[in-house]
């Protein structure tokens, strides 16, 4: 609750107390506001026993659910549609193939998944023009 105040505001504080109450006064107020802090932690130690005892094991039920919650706050969005989407594929649309490096695969099975060996494809000669797939135009 308190994890952004710094010991530059706690100054302030304590100066704005010794104007405000006195140096008289202000031991006396910051021995009471000692005495209230500890009270209420000794409260919320107490409130938290009393819950573990009456809830028993279902609180660890109760409680996956929520630190599942709580990871998602450093969910990377970018990364789990990675994941996601190509499975882990280090080349998942088959750019490192182009260049000569790679492996050649997409991450697809190659062949569409028959267990035929792979055709060679002949490159073509000079001047030769590329099939047309009428279906792919």
């Amino acid at each position: 609750m308190f994890d952004n105040i710094g010991w530059s505001e706690i100054l302030i504080l304590i100066v704005a107390g010794l104007f405000i109450l006195g140096p008289e006064r202000l031991p006396e107020a910051a021995a009471w506001l000692g005495r209230t802090v500890r009270k209420i932690r000794e409260f919320a130690t107490g409130a938290r026993q009393q819950l573990r005892e009456e809830v028993g094991t279902d609180l660890e039920e109760f409680r996956k659910p929520i630190e599942e919650l709580r990871n998602l706050r450093n969910l990377d969005p970018k990364q789990v549609v990675t994941k996601h989407l190509f499975d882990g594929d280090p080349d998942p649309l088959g750019l490192n193939d182009i260049n000569g490096t790679g492996n050649g695969t997409n991450g697809a099975p190659q062949n569409g998944g028959y267990t035929a060996a792979p055709r060679q494809v002949e490159p073509l000669k000079p001047g030769e023009k590329p099939p047309v797939d009428p279906d792919a135009t």
